[in-house]
């Protein structure tokens, strides 16, 4: 996929993601009897990735400013700077940070707001989350994430070029209530500067309580607001200066385009009709009110509608109506009032049997003591394409053309309330491409791209009846099936749409084979609205990429068992660090020549006070998916060093680093702060990472080591031998001990493969210089293995398991005994 396609679909994804995480986090901070939830606990640590989209306003005599911000947020602000004021922000980012924190604040919640922008005739839309939180040191800070919300699309293209008119684009601006109280103005055309009698360019990002032209007056605010509110365009008229001006609302959820229009020519017709019938260039003409035959007809409608003058003044009005309109528009044509004025949009038929669409402006008159009707017309054939358009691009995807999400949750809503009221069921299918980040980082985002698209086409090919087919966003798609489906339809369909997306791709010469895995949710069994539906869809096709991809999972009520243990967890992290509910375990690091403990592994353990221990292999992904792993993982640097100092002097402590700890950019400072804290000599600190550690940014993690190793601090290679790139690691940075992992000491008496591998890797370590230590040592005869292929260290449970702190100096005399019985 090309770079700004794949990253607006990322961020798609991860907005999706990342609102309900940062209100849950805020929500977990929440204490009881207090209305607001902590600074430190919601904006300190554990942010991740997401303090890139962060953005802290600090509020002071009634006025906010930006405190401090993230990359991200710098870059929609346009601002990198401390403590910017509201005033100084552009007005879009402004009215929107300023509208999702007042609201915070007065609901005590957090607040989720949408910002427009138009940016070099791109619009743009992006959510807005405040996050409302007190601070120790006095008063109330807002926390604010910003995040792009799906595709852009092109709001000039689509609607300004089609017309000649005055449009302006309104933003709507919602209260606390999430009613619309204002309207900013994103966009516009010259000509409504011209219409409106303003300055130019003075009207880009006005508001129009503060503005001065008639769009201000509160009766206009009045009229678009209720326009928003019932989500339903119409026309009215408003006076300017000498002007009489027609304004056309059209309304796109919070866009709305107003087409201005001067109609003052139709109001003083009166005073020159035949001057303004005959030569205005808006086709007009004059039906008789009884027989609604056309009396007058200018060179205008003549040359519009292709009707030569003769014929024209020989019809009626109906023979220029599609006759499925005719009955419809004889008693809507008898029911106008007598200004002759009409909302409505009209289908007339032009002499080659074209159709266009027009709004019409009339009124009943007398003519040559007859009654009739002078009627105006104005096409608005182009203008109702490109409203088309965009209601199109509204709801569906940019790329594949497929429904989008938006779409997709709307159809399966209704779906969902018509299958309830006839007792049947409607299956979801979510769908996600198996090997798809191999293609985009093997071919390039361009081919990503086009795959998608053929993906798409696939998808498409084996929709039935009222089948939808939707992209969620990135590789993951829906489809929903709204007729009565059983187990037996979906499972079939599922299989069906395995086998046809796997079926391999022909672009740009290159074959192509990627795979796809489904989970399948039907209502009412597994949801009867269109989140649980989508959420238990989503549970399958987890329970699918884990069984090995490449094949559908039905969603079971396990599933929802396990969701919820890890919302608990979740839960339970949070408030266990805090509780004092960690501790460290210490396994010993024996050197094999001397036979004496040469340091200790330090092993973070969680006893929880109702279930006990549980294991980290089941606690640390949590903590690293829910940005825990940074505060706990400085706990451990702490807690290690300040036990450590207590130790003999040659003892040494191990401390594993998680990836997710370097991408803070401030672990050099927290390792020299827990080294002057404790006392600990560095060279007694020893400091472990994995490969996973080089996956990402990776020469700004090396300059991260090289700086660590400066310190005095050993670096130790850990689960070396089980990774891709193991040796390449080991020309790019001089570490000081590898760790072999025990998968090979496992079977080291058993196989021939293990052992030339742990030989390897033993005089790898010699010829570099680089101590070797074994994990999982567990037999004597593994430790004569290891002894005769001349490994430097090991441990294990043929030594000891991990013991707590209190049971270090025990394992050192006993140690220290069987040293003294050696000699």
């Amino acid at each position: 996929m090309s770079g700004a396609k794949k990253q607006a679909a990322n961020i798609d994804v991860r907005m999706f993601e990342d609102v309900p995480i940062l209100r849950r986090k805020w929500q977990a901070a929440l204490r009881p009897g207090e209305d607001l939830a902590r600074y430190e606990d919601v904006m300190l640590g554990g942010l991740g990735r997401l303090a890139d989209h962060m953005m802290l306003l600090k509020r002071d005599h009634g006025a906010f400013a930006v405190s401090r911000t993230g990359r991200y947020a710098q870059k929609w602000l346009g601002d990198e700077g401390w403590d910017v004021p509201m005033e100084a922000l552009p007005p879009d980012c402004a009215t929107a940070l300023t509208e999702a924190a007042g609201n915070a604040i007065a609901n005590s919640r957090p607040y989720l707001a949408t910002a427009h922008s138009m940016r070099d005739g791109m619009m743009r839309t992006y959510d807005v989350l405040a996050l409302p939180t007190f601070s120790r040191w006095g008063g109330t800070l807002v926390g604010a994430y910003v995040n792009q919300r799906g595709a852009q699309y092109n709001l000039l293209d689509a609607i300004f070029s089609t017309t000649d008119d005055g449009v302006i684009a309104l933003s709507t601006i919602r209260d606390a209530t999430s009613s619309p109280f204002d309207f900013q103005i994103v966009h516009h055309k010259q000509a409504a500067e011209k219409l409106l009698n303003v300055a130019e360019r003075s009207l880009q990002r006005q508001r129009l309580s503060t503005s001065d032209h008639p769009l201000g007056s509160e009766a206009v605010i009045a009229q678009l607001k209720a326009a928003v509110s019932k989500n339903e365009g119409y026309q009215f008229e408003i006076e300017s200066d000498d002007r009489s001006l027609r304004l056309g609302v059209t309304v796109f959820a919070d866009i709305v385009s107003v087409v201005i229009s001067d109609v003052t020519p139709l109001k003083r017709r009166e005073a020159s009709f035949r001057l303004l019938f005959d030569s205005n260039p808006i086709p007009m003409w004059v039906l008789d009110l009884e027989t609604m035959a056309f009396l007058k007809v200018n060179d205008a409608a003549v040359q519009h509608y292709g009707y030569p003058r003769k014929t024209f003044l020989q019809m009626k009005a109906h023979e220029i109506w599609p006759k499925d309109e005719w009955a419809s528009y004889t008693c809507a044509l008898r029911n106008i009032d007598k200004t002759g004025q009409s909302d409505r949009h009209w289908r007339h038929v032009k002499a080659d049997g074209g159709e266009i669409c027009v709004l019409t402006y009339g009124r009943r008159l007398m003519v040559d003591k007859r009654e009739g009707y002078l009627v105006a017309v104005a096409d608005i054939t182009e203008r109702r394409k490109a409203e088309a358009r965009i209601a199109h691009m509204a709801n569906h995807d940019g790329l594949t053309n497929l429904a989008n999400r938006a779409l997709h949750q709307a159809r399966l809503r209704d779906a969902l309330q018509t299958s309830h009221a006839l007792g049947e069921r409607v299956a979801v299918l979510c769908i996600d491409l198996d090997l798809f980040k191999s293609v985009n980082d093997s071919f390039g985002h361009p081919t990503g791209d086009r795959l998608l698209k053929e993906v798409a086409d696939r998808l498409r090919s084996q929709m039935r009846g009222n089948d939808l087919a939707a992209r969620l966003g990135g590789d993951e798609f829906a489809v929903m099936r709204a007729a009565d489906t059983s187990p037996v339809d979906a499972s079939d369909c599922a299989a069906r749409l395995i086998s046809a997306l796997s079926a391999p791709y022909e672009i740009d010469g290159n074959q192509i084979v990627i795979g796809a895995s489904i989970g399948i949710a039907l209502s009412p069994g597994d949801g009867t609205s269109d989140e649980e539906l989508m959420r238990n869809a989503d549970m399958a096709l987890y329970r699918a990429k884990d069984d090995g991809r490449g094949v559908y999972r039905f969603f079971e009520r396990e599933m929802d068992r396990q969701a919820q243990q890890r919302r608990e967890m979740e839960s339970d992290l949070r408030r266990a660090l805090a509780n004092g509910e960690f501790e460290l375990h210490y396994q010993p690091v024996v050197d094999i020549a001397s036979d004496t403990i040469s340091g200790f592994e330090a092993l973070l353990r969680w006893r929880h006070p109702d279930k006990g221990m549980i294991s980290p292999a089941e606690f640390i992904p949590v903590a690293e998916d829910i940005g825990l792993i940074g505060p706990l993982g400085e706990w451990v640097l702490r807690e290690g060093c300040n036990e450590a100092v207590n130790w003999p002097s040659e003892v040494r402590i191990a401390v594993n680093l998680s990836p997710v700890q370097f991408r803070g950019r401030n672990l050099v400072q927290i390792v020299i702060s827990a080294l002057a804290n404790s006392g600990l000599p560095p060279k007694r600190l020893e400091l472990e990472i994995t490969e996973s550690v080089f996956l990402a940014e990776t020469e700004a993690n090396i300059a991260i080591l090289h700086q660590l190793r400066e310190l005095g601090v050993s670096i130790s290679l850990d689960d070396f031998g089980t990774g891709y790139s193991s040796l390449s690691y080991l020309r790019r940075f001089p570490f000081d001990k590898i760790k072999i992992d025990r998968s090979f000491v496992k079977d080291l008496a058993k196989r021939t493969d293990c052992v030339a591998i742990v030989r390897a890797i033993s005089g790898l370590g010699r010829s570099l210089n680089i101590t070797t230590t074994a994990e999982g040592v567990e037999t004597t005869d593994q430790l004569d293995w290891l002894r005769a292929e001349g490994c430097n260290e090991v441990q294990g449970f043929l030594f000891s398991a991990a013991r707590p702190a209190a049971e270090i100096e025990q394992l050192l005399l006993r140690f220290g005994a069987r040293e003294s019985r050696a000699a």
